[in-house]
């Protein structure tokens, strides 16, 4: 996700992921090298307020990643993160995007489950698509029944075609072509949004498409 239009490259490089607060992990799930045992339901409803950067009206909560071996992680780090979550999206008015990591690992932990539906980013490939299928399915068991599909770094017909034929109409948002500006502004570290009005666009129509899919 990015966040150039919100946060300054300072204050995104200043975040340390909550995953990282070892003593602040400790300080809530009991957890330690002398103790084995640790809160299961730790108090994690002050933690965005605290450790959130917010700025009009968007709150950043940086989470961060479990770093261990082993499917299905059960360890503090992964028990805070996922009671954060969940109080987040079960227990407040609030809109919330959670932005993970490419791959299937995050869904194996069980700390998305509550999410009303995922949006997963593709690109025109076999490998991609499969991606899509296997998240759709991982979605499913853990009670999350919309999947929705953007296609993005599209080049040309036969790309667009080639999803399309892949992805059921009703989970598809829609394309974002490759694009060099959009590229360039990555480099620079410059927000995509804007530095393209192709792009711009791209993205206000596929919004529009969700928007009616919502209702």
């Amino acid at each position: 996700m990015d966040l150039h239009w919100a946060f300054s490259e300072e204050e995104l490089e200043s975040i340390t992921p909550i995953s990282k607060m070892r003593r602040l992990i400790e300080e809530r799930t009991g957890a330690d090298k002398s103790n084995t045992f640790y809160k299961v339901n730790p108090k994690v409803d002050d933690i965005p307020e605290i450790y959130g950067k917010e700025n009009n009206g968007v709150r950043l909560l940086v989470l961060g990643t479990v770093e261990t071996a082993g499917g299905g992680c059960v360890c503090p780090e992964n028990v805070m993160l996922k009671r954060i979550i969940n109080n987040l999206v079960l227990h407040r008015d609030d809109i919330v995007i959670l932005d993970m990591e490419a791959g299937l690992e995050h869904l194996g932990r069980g700390t998305t489950e509550g999410m009303d539906q995922f949006i997963v980013v593709i690109e025109p490939g076999a490998r991609s698509v499969q991606t899509y299928k296997n998240v759709k399915r991982l979605a499913e068991e853990l009670g999350v029944n919309e999947v929705k599909v953007i296609a993005n770094k599209i080049r040309n017909d036969e790309d667009e075609k080639f999803v399309r034929s892949r992805i059921p109409k009703q989970d598809f948002l829609g394309c974002v072509h490759y694009n060099a500006e959009v590229i360039e502004a990555d480099r620079e570290g410059r927000s995509p949004y804007g530095c393209s009005k192709t792009a711009t666009d791209e993205i206000r129509k596929i919004k529009e498409i969700f928007d009616v899919m919502a209702k």
